[in-house]
């Protein structure tokens, strides 16, 4: 087939939409940071334009360089990440970023794109099948590395966003009992933070003997319930240890407070409490772009990153909250469109890698500044500040938009 351009092919829909959100995105870092003294809107102007000569590179490159040399790109990663323990600045208490004047780059941002190059190139194998137990173990291998070199730093929401490889994976045939035990953990850890132990392991033995009496013959396997209901049990009787000497102070506060158990709204609780104030305040339409009175008064800790959002709440109010949500979701739906209608394996597991890595910072963030979650320092695709982020998610997404044009030479 006549190779065609990239201009003739690409998703122009997807383009749009993300020239959108970052216009959107830069009009909120410019209301929410207008009387700062340290030049943030400009910044991130500067952060926008060095995104044109890297979406160009982007495309330019051959679909086919991504496949082959993924497994190259994730060792490049790892060793980025890696570096940072010799060589990274420590922001904040956290080692994250590499230091290039008055600049830095966090090379977690990238490692997203490469680590879900390289599981698209693992799961394109196609001697792979992850019924296997050696294939799953190394395909969570592939996840897991970066996660363990990030935690350290220490870095908790960018090590939480690879958790939505797991549901990739099940997509492409990894047991489902993985994605059940990982959310009956999280439920047994939330609750056990709210009830005593004891109520929990209780609640635990009812479900267990309703699942064992009410399943079929077949199932009723009392060693196995008797097995479950140990490891259940060792589980929440480990939660108070865990939660108290494993997890930072600030960790534990951020919990308690999410969870009702305690109050400190000039303390930890500070940022979410005048987080909910500012969105509240902005009613159905806001109060006008540059006339929000709690981005004006810098009430908002952080307002300019992980808590842009509060921007548009105060000031674009619900219409305008809803109209950056649909966005979001209009994307998300797209590359999932687009993703199944690739003519390779590879290019359709990247393609639910792009969709999975944006929902999940999407839905962690706006769950964090509504206070339905704790904060953990997760930015908004496109629309927080910050080069590493931008450019991150920028080459996530039209490496993916590369490939979709490319697919038209595909067989």
């Amino acid at each position: 087939m006549k190779n065609q351009s990239v201009k003739n092919n690409i998703d122009w829909i997807c383009v749009f939409i993300y020239i959108a959100l970052v216009t959107l995105g830069w009009l909120n870092i410019y209301s929410s940071s207008l009387l700062s003294t340290e030049g943030t809107y400009q910044k991130q102007l500067i952060f926008i334009g060095c995104t044109i000569p890297l979406i160009f590179v982007v495309l330019f490159v051959d679909g086919k360089f991504y496949e082959k040399y993924a497994s190259i790109i994730f060792g490049v990663a790892l060793l980025s990440l890696a570096g940072l323990f010799l060589f990274g600045k420590t922001i904040a208490g956290q080692r994250c970023w590499y230091a290039i004047g008055s600049f830095t780059i966090q090379p977690s941002e990238f490692a997203k794109a490469a680590t879900a190059l390289a599981l698209a190139k693992y799961l394109s194998d196609s001697q792979i099948n992850l019924k296997d137990t050696n294939r799953q173990i190394q395909a969570l291998a592939i996840v897991f590395l970066p996660v363990l070199l990030i935690l350290p730093q220490p870095d908790p929401g960018s090590a939480l966003i690879y958790s939505i490889f797991i549901v990739v994976l099940y997509r492409e045939g990894l047991p489902s009992w993985y994605v059940w035990t990982g959310f009956i953990t999280i439920l047994l850890f939330v609750l056990t933070l709210v009830l005593e132990p004891y109520v929990v392991i209780l609640i635990a033995l009812a479900v267990l003997m309703i699942i064992h009496f009410k399943g079929r013959v077949v199932d009723r396997n009392i060693i196995l319930s008797g097995i479950l209901l140990a490891l259940i049990s060792g589980f929440v009787l480990s939660v108070d240890y865990v939660f108290d000497h494993v997890f930072k102070q600030h960790h534990r506060d951020r919990f308690n407070i999410l969870l009702g158990k305690s109050v400190d709204m000039k303390g930890i609780g500070y940022n979410t409490n005048q987080s909910e104030i500012a969105i509240g305040s902005g009613g159905w339409i806001g109060k006008g772009f540059l006339e929000g009175t709690q981005t004006k008064g810098g009430f908002v800790p952080e307002q300019h990153t992980d808590y842009i959002f509060t921007t548009v709440g105060e000031e674009w109010g619900f219409a305008g909250s809803l109209t950056v949500i649909a966005l979001f979701v209009g994307l998300f739906l797209r590359v999932i469109y687009l993703a199944e209608r690739q003519k390779t394996k590879f290019s359709r597991v990247y393609g639910y890698c792009v969709a999975g890595i944006l929902f999940i910072h999407f839905f962690v963030n706006i769950a964090m500044v509504i206070g339905i979650f704790p904060t953990i320092g997760v930015p908004l695709p496109f629309f927080s500040y910050g080069g590493s982020g931008l450019w991150g998610f920028t080459i996530l997404l039209f490496i993916f938009l590369k490939m979709d044009a490319n697919k038209v030479n595909e067989w």
